[in-house]
């Protein structure tokens, strides 16, 4: 198992699709009043990381800007395409009852949501997905701030973690929080009530 440099990995908030389990990819639409609240919880937390200097770098996608905007609380960050969600293809903008309807064979055999937007025609596949994920993190070089995205977060802290593929779509995929990777180990800081 590689040595990564020390991760907070932040989703963005949830959004009107996430909320209508419309399969989003690459397409976008705009934080719920529960994501925003899910991104204020993480403004909580971050200011004791942000004063340690990390890199901070999210993806370009309009849900996790917005919900980086506020979870840094306006702090400078860079992004970075490698970190945008995985291309769902044909399937982008359906509702995941719609994809089922259409594949029965896919709603019989309980995908995750992971092997759903991997399995998505024309879309970009697990291998090229974690191979991007794979580049973006042998680049990291210092204790980095990441804001993304669920699947592309499970598959990043899958790596960290030196974990089998098939095991990393049934990670968790929380709101809210911040997921902490280090030494190959992940813990969760959550706000307080």
């Amino acid at each position: 198992m590689r040595d990564y440099p020390k991760i907070w990995f932040l989703r963005h908030g949830q959004t009107e699709w996430n909320k209508a389990y419309r399969l989003q990819g690459q397409l976008d639409s705009p934080l719920t009043e529960q994501g925003l609240d899910d991104a204020k919880q993480q403004a909580l937390l971050m200011p004791p990381i942000l004063a340690l200097g990390p890199a901070i770098y999210v993806s370009p996608l309009g849900r996790a800007r917005q919900t980086a905007d506020i979870a840094l609380d306006g702090a400078d960050y860079v992004t970075d395409d490698r970190l945008m969600e995985v291309h769902a293809g044909d399937w982008q903008g359906q509702t995941r009852e719609q994809v089922f309807a259409a594949n029965p064979a896919l709603a019989a055999s309980r995908a995750n949501a992971l092997e759903i937007y991997a399995a998505a025609p024309n879309g970009e596949g697990m291998q090229a997905f974690c191979a991007r994920v794979a580049g973006f993190l042998d680049g990291l070089t210092v204790p980095s701030v990441i804001v993304a995205h669920g699947l592309l977060g499970q598959v990043l802290r899958g790596i960290v973690r030196g974990m089998d593929m098939e095991e990393v779509g049934r990670l968790s995929n929380r709101q809210g929080c911040v997921y902490v990777l280090e030494n190959g180990v992940e813990t969760v800081l959550e706000a307080p009530e």
